[in-house]
């Protein structure tokens, strides 16, 4: 059985992507592994990249060298213009280490107290990288437009998803159902440009 290794931890995360690769894979002949997987302990990967590219790419080249096998990493963030691009490469960790999804969302919202409405304009980012052990690599971004609302609306999805509304749904990332939101997110269109390579530097490289 071949195998593909995720460089997450983060369920939600693991599984939007496996609900995404299962349109260009065949996972029936691929197994996708997490480091929760992995039989000894990988590496952390310190994010220092100056750009999510960087970060993605860091965290996928770590887990390709250190278990052998072909690694998927994706490295997103919000980036809202009346913040300055802000949290940005720094979502994940902006409100404090080990802060929880809520905690994330209560922070962003007294950071855009006195923002109006229609000047609450954001992008979701994410790259995606692919990275083999030999050093390969390559990477794909999605970008996802929307606006921050005031509160959070919608229980699905993961991370600033229920304060990220999609105009032309005119419902929060959260408040989608999974195929609407595989198919216009962010991590989506990363993965749909990925996919190309896909047959190729997986398929034909992958340890059995």
């Amino acid at each position: 059985m071949q195998k593909l290794m995720l460089a997450t931890s983060n369920a939600g995360k693991i599984a939007e992507l496996r609900s995404l690769l299962e349109k260009h894979l065949d996972l029936s002949q691929i197994t996708l592994l997490t480091p929760g997987d992995w039989p000894a302990p990988l590496p952390e990967v310190v994010e220092n990249g100056a750009t999510f590219a960087e970060n993605a790419l860091l965290k996928a080249q770590a887990l390709a060298k250190a278990t052998g096998l072909i690694a998927l990493a994706d490295d997103t963030g919000l980036c809202v213009d009346a913040l300055g691009g802000r949290p940005g490469l720094h979502s994940a960790r902006w409100a404090g280490p080990n802060t929880s999804d809520a905690e994330r969302n209560a922070f962003l919202l007294r950071e855009m107290r006195d923002v109006p409405l229609d000047k609450r304009l954001a992008q979701f980012v994410c790259v995606v990288a692919l990275a083999a052990p030999n050093g390969q690599s390559v990477t794909a971004e999605g970008i996802c437009a929307g606006v921050v609302l005031t509160e959070p609306a919608g229980s699905g999805g993961f991370g600033y998803d229920p304060l990220f509304l999609l105009p032309q749904f005119q419902r929060t990332m959260a408040q989608l159902t999974a195929t609407e939101k595989n198919a216009v997110s962010h991590r989506a269109l990363a993965i749909t440009k990925i996919a190309s390579f896909l047959p190729d530097f997986i398929i034909d490289r992958l340890e059995v």
